[in-house]
Formats: structure tokens, sequence, C-alpha cells
């Protein structure tokens, strides 16, 4: 079939309703209404993706369908799973974007077993069944990206529950690579460094924020805009494929 040349208007719209003349596009986020996956939305959707929100509270933008559930609940997807092919039907291209965290601390000799099994459940459980319910909707062109961490790949002392579950979320993302050969289907963690998020700001005080700061080589703190975009250019680029990719400003090593 022959394409003639698109009115502005039609092309808005496509833009808009997250179509192209190939197909939908659907970017499926957890976490999506505050921090990095708000971001993430707001340019998928800028970018002409469908937003499809999986998280405990609504996302009233972007025209986004929501998916409500808590992932720190053992048995989170019995409130998605008869939802979820409603909510990804036509879509021809799937960006799952694994964003939604739990960052609890404790040394190993400390921390409880309940919050290392928090942090398990949310940080790699729920990604773990998350990925197998979303896998018939994955066609060939589709992503599977995880938000891991700086701590994805060191430690530091006293944060023994998130260092396990995100050191543990690279190997589901390799493994999620390797099991997915020969479908056409990418995947890639981002692993940010200290992102100024509503939730880092919660937590610490300005003289505290300014010390963050000052442990990289560009003395700031990430923006949240910046990691949207490396997940976008990661959900474009198949050849980033079973890759970690760091954001981290050029942390200073100590």
């Amino acid at each position: 079939m022959l394409l003639g040349r698109a009115s502005p208007g039609l092309c808005s719209r496509w833009l808009r309703e997250g179509s192209t003349v190939f197909g939908m596009r659907v970017a499926m986020i957890s976490g999506a209404t505050r921090g990095i996956g708000h971001a993430t939305a707001k340019l998928f959707w800028e970018n002409g993706w469908q937003i499809l929100n999986l998280a405990r509270t609504e996302l009233a933008e972007f025209s986004a369908r929501n998916l409500l559930t808590d992932l720190a609940l053992p048995r989170w997807e019995e409130d998605i799973a008869g939802k979820l092919g409603g909510a990804l039907q036509g879509a021809t291209q799937v960006c799952l974007v694994h964003n939604a965290g739990q960052a609890l601390g404790g040394s190993v000799f400390d921390a409880s077993v309940a919050d290392l099994e928090r942090s398990l459940q949310v940080n790699l459980l729920a990604p773990f069944r998350l990925t197998q319910l979303v896998k018939p909707y994955l066609h060939a062109g589709s992503s599977v990206l995880f938000l891991g961490s700086t701590l994805s790949e060191k430690a530091v002392a006293n944060y023994s529950p998130y260092v396990i579950s995100k050191h543990a979320l690279i190997g589901l993302m390799r493994s999620t690579c390797q099991d997915l050969n020969g479908t056409g289907v990418h995947t890639a963690c981002v692993c940010p460094g200290f992102v100024d998020t509503p939730l880092l700001r919660d937590r610490c005080d300005e003289a505290t924020l300014q010390r963050i700061s000052s442990w990289n080589t560009m003395g700031r703190l990430i923006q949240a805009e910046e990691i949207a975009q490396l997940l976008l250019f990661c959900a474009q680029n198949p050849a980033i494929n079973g890759s970690v990719l760091h954001a981290n400003l050029g942390q200073i090593e100590r």
C-alpha cells in the first residue's frame, strides 16, 4: 500500500495517541507517578508512545491508562492479570520499564529478614513475575528495561537489602536477554547514581544533598529527565541488548 502525505493534524494525532503507520507503541512503566518513572512517562508520551502505569496510585497525565496494585504484596499480580490483555490490546511494540523500587538500609548483621524480603519482592520478584505476564505481548522490536543502581555492581556499608536486590536485578536482566533469544526483543539495565527526585529530597537535608553532589566529577545531582532520555535511547536501539549502562556523572571512587 502506498501512503500519501499525511496532514500535520493527522501526524499530531498519531503522536498523541501513541500510533504510527506501523502500529501502536506502549510504554508500560511501573511506578510512573513520581521521580524517574514520571519523567520517563512524559518523555515517551512526547515521542508518540501510549503510557500504561503500574502503581499504587493513578497517573492522571499523558492520557495514561492505569493498572493499580502494590508490588510489595506477594500476590499483587492477581490485581492486574485479567486486565493486562485489554490494556495491551493492539500494541505492536511494548517497552516494559521496571522502574518501581524499594530502598531499605541495614547491614548484613542488623538488617531484618523482613526488610530483605520486602526489597527482594519489589526490586526483583515483581520484575521477574511482571516480565512473565507481559511476555505474550512482547513482539519483535519490543524491549524490557530495568532500573538498577550504582549499587548493582558495587556495595556500600549499611545498605545490604538494597545492594543484594539490585545485584540480582542485573542477573535477571541478563537471563531475560538470553531467554528472549530469537524473538527480536531486547533488554538493558540502566544504573543511575544519585538522582534528584522527591524521594531523595524527602530523605536528605540541603547539606546532605550538597555533599552527595560532590561525589561525582560534575558536582551535581543527576536529573530524572536524563535517565528518561537514556531509557528512551535503549528502547530505540536493539544493539543495546543484555547491556548494563551506568549513568552516574562520573562517580568519584573512594
